[in-house]
C-alpha cells in the first residue's frame, strides 16, 4: 500500500487538523472494534478463508475514496471500510493458520512462521516506503492510490490460496453463534493465564497505532515531505527484522521490552532524523515481542472458539488504539510529536517490570 507511508500526510494538506486526523483514527478503530468478535464468531461458524478474501476487498474500497474523493468524509468512509476489512482478517488468519499447524503435528512452529508472515507484510510496507517517495514524484497521491488498491487486489487472491481443512459449514450445522460465543468468554473466565496474555498483547500492541504517527513525528524533525517515506522505513525495516527474530529467546521478554521502551524514549526525545534508527529498534522489538505472546495465547486456547478469543483479545488491542488516538490528541494540543512519543515509552517500562515479576 504506497499510501500507507504518507496518508497522514496527505490528510494533513487536504486541511485536516491534528485533532481530526486523531478522530480519523478513533473511527477507524471503533470500527474494527465494533467488528472484531462478531468476525471471529463468523470465521469459527463459517469459512476462515472467505473472510481472507473479503476483508481485502474492503480496504481496497476505502483507498479509491481517499484516491478519487480527498475530503474529510471520504477519508471517514474509507476508514470505516479499511476497520471492517482489517477487522474480517484479525483472528481469523492466526486461528487459520495455527490450526493447520495443528493437524500437520508443527504447532510449535507458530511463533516462527507468523512472525516471519508479519515481516514479510513489513517488508512490503517498507518497498512501498520506498517508492512512494517516487511514485509521488511521478504521479501524485493519484498513482499512490491506484497502486495500494491493486495491491488489496492481489491480497484477496493470496487470501483464495489459503488451505482450509477444517469441516464446511453444511458439516457443522450444531455450531452456533452463542454457542461458540459461550465457550470462547467460557475461556477467557476460567483461564487466568490467557486473561493476563490478553492485558500483555494489548500494551504491546500500542506501537501499532503509535506507528499511524510517525510520519507526523518524521516531519517534526524538519525534514521534506519526499524525506519522510525514507525515514518511515527506517522503522519498517526495524519492525521487519523483529518479525524474523520471532520465536527466538522467548525468556528475554521481559529485558527486551524494557529496552524497546528505552530506545522509543530516547530516539523520539532526541529531535533528530537520526533517532529514527533507535525508534526502528524500538519497533523491532516490539513486533518480536507480539509475537512472543501470541503464540503463548494461541497455545492457551482451543480450536472450537480460537477464532472468536482471538479475536477478543483484538478488541482489547483495539481498544488500547483509540486510548493512544485520543491522547495524542489532546496532547498535541500542548506539546510536539516527540514528546507525545517520549511519554509513550513509559507503558512498555512498566510492563517489563511486571513480567519480570
Amino acid at each position: 500500500m504506497l499510501l500507507y507511508p504518507v496518508y497522514a500526510v496527505l490528510f494533513a494538506e487536504t486541511g485536516l487538523s491534528p485533532g481530526e486526523i486523531s478522530s480519523l483514527f478513533v473511527i477507524w478503530s471503533v470500527t474494527s472494534s465494533v467488528i472484531e468478535v462478531p468476525s471471529g464468531l463468523w470465521a469459527d461458524v463459517f469459512s476462515r478463508r472467505r473472510l481472507l478474501i473479503v476483508g481485502p476487498l474492503l480496504t481496497g474500497s476505502g483507498f479509491a475514496l481517499w484516491t478519487f474523493l480527498p475530503s474529510y468524509p471520504a477519508f471517514a468512509l474509507g476508514f470505516v471500510l479499511w476497520g471492517a476489512g482489517g477487522a474480517l482478517r484479525s483472528g481469523t488468519m492466526q486461528a487459520l493458520v495455527y490450526e493447520e499447524l495443528d493437524r500437520l503435528g508443527t504447532a510449535d512452529a507458530y511463533a516462527r512462521l507468523i512472525g516471519r508472515s508479519e515481516a514479510i507484510g513489513t517488508t512490503a510496507v517498507m518497498t512501498a516506503s520506498a517508492l512512494a517517495g517516487p511514485v509521488f514524484a511521478v504521479g501524485g497521491y493519484l498513482a499512490l492510490g491506484l497502486a495500494s488498491v491493486a495491491v488489496t487486489l492481489i491480497t484477496a487472491l493470496v487470501g483464495w490460496t489459503f488451505p482450509e481443512s477444517r469441516a464446511s459449514a453444511e458439516d457443522r450445522q450444531e455450531e452456533t453463534f452463542m454457542g461458540v460465543l459461550r465457550a470462547g468468554l467460557g475461556e477467557v473466565r476460567g483461564a487466568p493465564l490467557v486473561r493476563r496474555l490478553f492485558l500483555l498483547l494489548t500494551v504491546i500492541s500500542g506501537a501499532g497505532a503509535l506507528d499511524e504517527y510517525l510520519p507526523l513525528l518524521a516531519r517534526a524533525t524538519g525534514v521534506s515531505t519526499a524525506v519522510v517515506p525514507v525515514l518511515v522505513l527506517v522503522v519498517t525495516f526495524g519492525a521487519t527484522v523483529g518479525g524474523w527474530l520471532a520465536g527466538r529467546a522467548p525468556r528475554a521478554l521481559a529485558p527486551a521490552l524494557a529496552v524497546g521502551g528505552l530506545c522509543l524514549a530516547a530516539g523520539a526525545a532526541s529531535g533528530r532524523p537520526a533517532g529514527f534508527a533507535l525508534i526502528a529498534v524500538a519497533f523491532g522489538i516490539f513486533q518480536w515481542a507480539t509475537a512472543a505472546v501470541d503464540a503463548r495465547l494461541q497455545e492457551a486456547i482451543t480450536d472450537r472458539s480460537r477464532a472468536t478469543v482471538t479475536s477478543m483479545a483484538g478488541l482489547g488491542v483495539e481498544a488500547m488504539a483509540v486510548i493512544i488516538f485520543a491522547a495524542y490528541a489532546l496532547g498535541s494540543i500542548w506539546a510536539g510529536p516527540w514528546l507525545i512519543f517520549t511519554v509513550a515509552a513509559v507503558p512498555y517500562l512498566l510492563v517489563a517490570l511486571a513480567v519480570r515479576r
